[in-house]
């Protein structure tokens, strides 16, 4: 006879089952870090780096499911429907935690479904123009554009990206109007720069550093608050005049809702430990990317900055999502 008092106990059976867990010394079982892109991209690869070595460090499995579609929502939402009990993480990025909720309807609450552990690490994002454009600066840049029928154009690697929207923001603070040029893609928009179809983009370093080397991109400015050690010849926007022009792409570790404490503290640890391994280290430079690892604690004040960042630019410039 099934009663009151026995359906509140099947109730709490997986609160009691992922306290069970955190009792445990964490990770008990395999792991799962969600990437909610393809593989073969930045965050991929390093969610790959990362589980090497926690499997590595904890003699667990650790490894990566790559769960695509929707500007990232689709791995987001499988992780929100996930047991609280550490054998499902998230490898996101700021593009889907903080840019896509004010651009696309989600089907989760980017609030209230998940548990923040803290950022991995960061991709600078640099400005470029083709080695052939007369601006040597932003601030030659800009009053290129600024000049009477200076018609410019920049190549947009889709709607909604991080790189999109950092070249909506510098527009933003400098007070200028540039056209787009659509392109699908990372790769075909350094292309088009590379051909001079276009002259300027904004690009993650990792595909652009090698051009920017060569001479064959010049490298305007670049989106971070301090200068980056991948390339630290290149000025922020900041000492430029423009202290606005922040854009990192942060790679962050999320959880379901209702992680366990125990289980988020441990998961923070092991991750630092393992992203902040000189093997790490070496290996992520030539991705070009950098080891930015925070603690839980810090996560809802940077989550919430990040979002309101982002919402009142989207809204400011009238962004939508085609």
């Amino acid at each position: 006879m099934i009663t009151r008092r026995s359906l509140a106990a099947l109730a709490a059976l997986p609160a009691l089952g992922a306290r069970a867990m955190a009792q445990e010394a964490w990770p008990s079982r395999p792991v799962t870090l969600v990437v909610p892109w393809a593989a073969g991209g930045s965050t991929d690869a390093v969610a790959r780096i990362l589980a090497q070595r926690l499997s590595q460090d904890t003699g667990r499995s650790f490894v990566v499911d790559n769960r695509t579609g929707a500007n990232g929502t689709i791995g987001f939402n499988s992780v929100a429907r996930a047991r609280p009990d550490g054998t499902t993480l998230l490898v996101s990025t700021v593009s889907t935690y903080a840019m896509a909720p004010w651009l696309l309807p989600l089907p989760y609450n980017n609030e209230r479904d998940f548990t923040g552990l803290g950022l991995l690490a960061t991709m600078p994002i640099i400005m470029v123009v083709h080695k052939d454009f007369p601006a040597r600066t932003v601030a030659e840049y800009i009053e290129m554009a600024r000049r009477p029928n200076a018609r410019m154009t920049y190549a947009n690697s889709g709607t909604g990206s991080s790189t999109h929207l950092a070249t909506e923001l510098f527009l933003q603070e400098a007070r200028i109007e540039v056209a787009d040029i659509g392109y699908r893609g990372g790769a075909p928009a350094v292309q088009a720069v590379l051909a001079n179809e276009t002259p300027m983009v904004f690009q993650a370093a990792s595909g652009i550093l090698p051009h920017i080397q060569s001479g064959a991109f010049r490298a305007l400015g670049i989106a971070s608050r301090e200068r980056s050690p991948l390339a630290p010849e290149i000025p922020t926007f900041a000492e430029q005049g423009l202290p606005g022009v922040v854009v990192e792409e942060h790679i962050a570790l999320q959880a379901p809702a209702g992680l366990p404490p125990e289980i988020i503290r441990r998961a923070n640890e092991v991750s630092r430990a393992a992203m902040e391994a000189p093997e790490t280290r070496q290996r992520l430079a030539t991705l070009a990317v950098v080891p930015t690892v925070t603690s839980p604690d810090d996560w809802p004040a940077y989550f919430a900055a990040e979002n309101a960042k982002w919402r009142d630019m989207i809204r400011a410039r009238n962004i939508r999502l085609q």
